[in-house]
């Protein structure tokens, strides 16, 4: 176990933006939430992988929802996740041991720390997706199928559901997403509580370590007047798609269902001078094309960062104008296997014609 001072959260936050494909929250929210956290004298406590109790249990509290430019109001701290864990506690008769991140994000993961403190528990030391993801059935649980039942369901207004069983994750995608669109596009969600034994086997090791390495390679760089991009990619073993500048051609959003779904459009610079990309989001970046040949598809992670000084840039800000890098990394092994391929890919989002196109191709 490590106690997580504000330079460490602050790196991690940034990571799992960095990560998180243009969704999971915005990282300024995360940032709010975790120094409004520390200045009401709260610890971070982070378990290592091997500190895992088989015994105990732990639950994953996140967001549902559809992402939108954020007022300043919306930035503050939020309280859903706390109502949706103790309703959790009440219904099961158990006191959590550990937090776990469902997937990476800014919002998301800074929320989720945040959350971990402010009721006294661990962090673990682990992700659900690896990446940002849009829908629940989207997370290495699913892939090893550990039920997502009981889940609690909480609004800002104090409003409390437990799904004691549903028939599928789909069906727990849907009835929550029902909820989020009655209330401002957003509700709080904690699921998936499991033991530590199970646990070990059903999530990412070591994942909020490696978002930390990412976050400290981006800002050491910034410091330093090195390449932040470069760093990054080092870093992360990543891959360089695309230097270009966001254009009003193809770059669009619209909120329907509970989901910001949109486009990206960006006119290649320097080696890409003359080429054209495109990239289609859910939430999450999910397909990439260049001059209308299909690039890169989910489930590898396809991330948009400001091309000077590496600030992950969320869906959907990227506005017309700005100069942006899109960086490449691998999805997590759990996401290679031909059950987690068959879950996570681009078919599932009305994308018949196009079948997976792996990081190992480019």
């Amino acid at each position: 176990m490590r106690e997580l001072n504000y330079q460490n959260l602050e790196d991690i936050i940034y990571g799992c933006t960095i990560l998180g494909t243009g969704g999971g929250g915005d990282l300024n929210e995360g940032i709010s939430a975790v120094k409004d956290t520390l200045n009401k004298g709260k610890s971070f406590k982070m378990l290592d992988f091997d500190e895992i109790k088989n015994d105990a249990y732990y639950i994953n509290p996140y967001f549902c929802g559809s992402i939108s430019p954020e007022s300043e109001e919306e930035k503050e701290a939020n309280p859903e996740l706390i109502y949706a864990v103790e309703g959790l506690e009440k219904y099961m008769d158990v006191n959590f041991h550990g937090i776990v991140s469902i997937e990476y994000g800014g919002g998301n993961t800074g929320q989720c720390i945040a959350a971990a403190a402010m009721l006294d528990k661990y962090i673990v030391d682990g992700d659900a997706a690896g990446r940002a993801v849009p829908e629940l059935q989207f997370s290495t649980y699913y892939v090893t199928e550990n039920p997502i039942y009981p889940f609690c369901v909480a609004t800002k207004y104090e409003d409390i559901a437990v799904f004691t069983k549903v028939a599928s994750d789909e069906r727990a995608e849907a009835l929550s997403r029902m909820m989020a669109v009655a209330t401002d596009n957003i509700v709080g969600m904690a699921d998936h509580p499991i033991n530590g034994a199970s646990l070990k086997n059903a999530v990412i090791p070591n994942a909020l370590t490696y978002a930390q390495k990412i976050g400290k390679a981006r800002r050491e760089a910034v410091e330093k007047g090195n390449n932040p991009i470069e760093a990054i990619l080092k870093e992360g073993k990543g891959k360089l798609l695309a230097k270009g500048i966001v254009n009003n051609k193809n770059t669009y959003w619209d909120i329907k269902d509970g989901f910001t779904t949109g486009e990206i459009g960006i006119t290649g610079i320097e080696d890409y001078n003359n080429k054209e990309f495109r990239i289609w989001y859910r939430n999450e970046n999910m397909i990439m094309w260049e001059n209308e040949k299909v690039k890169l598809t989910c489930p590898d992670l396809i991330c948009v960062l400001d091309l000077d000084d590496g600030y992950p840039i969320t869906n959907p800000n990227c506005t017309d104008g700005r100069r942006v890098a899109v960086l490449a990394f691998e999805a997590h092994p759990l996401w290679k296997t031909e059950r987690g391929l068959s879950i996570l890919n681009p078919k599932f989002f009305g994308f018949d014609n196009i079948d997976i196109t792996d990081i190992s191709s480019l």
